[in-house]
């Protein structure tokens, strides 16, 4: 578990995660509404590069990003009705060679990806937030070589 006193440091968190980033990975961002899941992908996304605004994709369900090594592809599926739907959205193009944010990734679980890491937000002390990483494939390896202070 990290913890992460405001929003600030759930930016410093995705600046801490960015350079373990590779072509093809999938980083699925769940919680509820509010918690900090866009920050981070924001955050994430400048990090890499990217020098445009970075909008929920809440409405167009996808944003691409075309930066220097690789394309981001930010989903947010609060709003897809069948998991089928994840193709028409680009979803195999994004996990054979992007980066995939996956908000909402329950919308899609059937379909989702065998080496992702899933990052759990939630509120743990008014607007203290956590986040909880699950590893899966080889974001197990990865995920050892983040470095993150301790005291949060």
């Amino acid at each position: 578990m990290f913890e992460l006193p405001d929003l600030n440091a759930v930016q410093r968190f995705a600046q801490a995660l960015a350079p373990l980033i590779q072509p093809g990975d999938v980083i699925e961002l769940k919680g509820t509404i509010g918690v900090g899941k866009t920050t981070f992908a924001r955050a994430l996304i400048r990090t890499l590069g990217g020098k445009e605004e970075v909008p929920s994709p809440t409405f167009t369900l996808v944003q691409t990003y075309h930066l220097d090594r690789l394309t981001v592809w930010h989903f947010d599926l609060f709003r897809l009705k069948h998991p089928i739907d994840i193709y028409e959205l680009g979803i195999e193009e994004a996990m054979s060679d992007g980066l995939s944010l996956i908000e909402w990734p329950e919308k899609m679980a059937p379909y989702a990806s065998q080496h992702r890491v899933e990052i759990t937000f939630s509120f743990y002390i008014g607007e203290i937030r956590k986040a909880s990483l699950k590893a899966h494939g080889h974001w197990r390896a990865r995920l050892s070589k983040l470095s993150w202070p301790s005291d949060g």
